[in-house]
């Protein structure tokens, strides 16, 4: 195990942290908050200070790491980053309970959504804006965004890209994983801008238009109001964000392609097919399931476009309480709940991609029926599968169910109901925000026990870093020096 270099990436983590709360320190002294907003920054700036100073020094000789360095890197930094974005929230005394605030920064970073606030408008601008700051940082990836600013790129941080990045596999877009994340990052920097610059145009004020965008970019949905995008009552902004929710569930590396030129190949995605096709039929489904408990056809599809857009993207964002909806439709959403966006995004989930290689492996199994001895492969996106590929599908959704099987058992002991205790864990593990029931899109989960928050919590990092990095952490194996 090469712990220097583990304490190099870890000390530049903590300067990114310094730098990313310079942002909601100057909106806390731009709206003039006082001294003790202030401070709720400049004693986390104060300590991860110290300890980066600690941890650092010169840059290790020995910068050669691998796949388990990463997954502990990985794993660390997201849980060093939640505690310490929770200290504002504690500080402050918005969130005075420090269980509640790791609940609410760990949502935040795995851009879950899912909140145990119920008034937030009554939160001072400064926490309203670090609170969905982190829907940005955690986005594309807390160690995508260290790579970026580090000043060598090295090769072998595609070990912390495989292990941040959500999906079955990471395609590299250049040599360098360093510039890999660069490209990564200005892409999604400037949707971010051009989504924050559309929802200016539908009226709303420039604070809340940087609060939404954020939300809508890292598919977290975090919002600024209780009403969350109902509060504005907008078809343009509604369809704008619904649109947005979309764009950023596709794969980054299409965007890409797109940037290249490479429109054709954009159009060949297999699995950005697939998404859209599941959003379009769901989208049908709902509304003729629902069309006789509304009056109008156009409010109607607006509702259900945003509702499907918003869930199988994992944002969260709400306009119409789904929980009223017939079972038949939250049935659907239940679903979509599990599978998620594409790989390579900022959505949560199973992911599509996934989804459609069990499906071919089932279809795969019924043609073998009477052949026994016939080949068949399995391709996506025009290329065949490895067997190491189709094992490590197969692998993690046993791995995923059994995850999901005990959040569930453990959520359980103190649900009403077992729909609210699945869409609860549903909600956090696969980082959608809200659920069914007692966690429906008009409630939240303050009612759970702190030991309860605590779990779902790590279910929600179990489900943004995929769990294999986190229980690599607590396996001592990992330690030995030779394994």
């Amino acid at each position: 195990m090469n712990t220097k270099i583990i304490s190099y990436v870890i000390s530049n983590l903590f300067k990114l942290m310094i730098f990313l709360f310079l942002f909601p320190l100057a909106v806390s002294i731009y709206y003039r908050e006082g001294f003790k907003l202030s401070m709720a920054y400049i004693i986390p700036i104060i300590i991860l200070c110290i300890l980066s100073y600690l941890l650092s020094g010169k840059s290790p000789e020995n910068q050669s790491f691998f796949s388990k360095e990463g997954l502990v890197i990985v794993s660390l930094s997201w849980l060093l980053v939640s505690f310490f974005g929770a200290l504002p929230f504690t500080i402050s005394g918005s969130i005075p309970n420090i269980v509640d605030a790791f609940f609410e920064s760990v949502s935040g970073f795995t851009t879950t959504g899912a909140s145990i606030l119920s008034e937030v408008e009554n939160l001072h601008k400064s926490i309203l804006f670090w609170r969905s700051l982190t829907h940005v940082v955690g986005g594309m990836g807390v160690l995508v965004l260290v790579l970026a600013i580090l000043p060598k790129g090295n090769n072998q941080a595609l070990h912390i890209m495989r292990a941040e990045v959500p999906g079955p596999t990471v395609g590299k877009l250049v040599a360098k994983m360093t510039y890999n994340s660069r490209i990564l990052y200005v892409i999604y920097l400037v949707m971010t801008v051009i989504m924050i610059l559309l929802l200016l145009a539908g009226g709303m004020s420039f604070f809340d238009a940087c609060i939404h965008a954020f939300g809508t970019a890292g598919t977290g949905g975090f919002s600024s109001k209780n009403a969350s995008i109902g509060f504005y009552n907008s078809a343009y902004i509604d369809y704008v964000t619904s649109i947005g929710m979309l764009v950023f569930g596709l794969n980054f590396n299409l965007f890409y392609l797109l940037i290249l030129g490479n429109i054709r190949q954009v159009f060949k995605s297999e699995e950005a097919k697939y998404y859209l096709g599941i959003v379009f039929v769901a989208t049908i489904l709902i509304c003729i399931n629902i069309y006789p408990i509304y009056s109008s056809i156009s409010r109607m599809i607006r509702d259900v476009f945003f509702t499907v857009s918003s869930v199988i993207t994992t944002t969260g964002y709400s306009t119409a309480d789904f929980n009223k909806w017939p079972t038949f439709s939250k049935t659907i959403i239940l679903f979509l709940m599990f599978c998620g966006g594409c790989a390579g995004s900022t959505a949560g989930g199973f992911k599509v991609s996934r989804v459609i290689i069990l499906i071919k492996k089932v279809v795969k199994e019924f043609r073998k029926v009477g052949h026994p001895n016939k080949v068949l492969n399995i391709q996506l996106e025009g290329k065949t599968l490895d067997k190491a590929m189709l094992e490590g599908v197969d692998s993690y959704f046993a791995l995923y169910s059994f995850t999901l099987f005990l959040l569930l058992l453990i959520t359980a002991w103190e649900s009403d109901t077992f729909i609210t205790a699945l869409s609860a864990v549903l909600a956090t593990f696969n980082n959608i925000g809200p659920g069914l029931d007692a966690v429906g899109p008009t409630s939240n989960f303050s009612a759970y026990s702190a030991f309860t928050k605590v779990i779902l919590s790590f279910g929600m990092l179990l489900g943004r870093l995929e769990i294999i990095p986190l229980l690599i952490l607590v396996s001592p194996r990992i330690y030995k020096k030779r394994d």
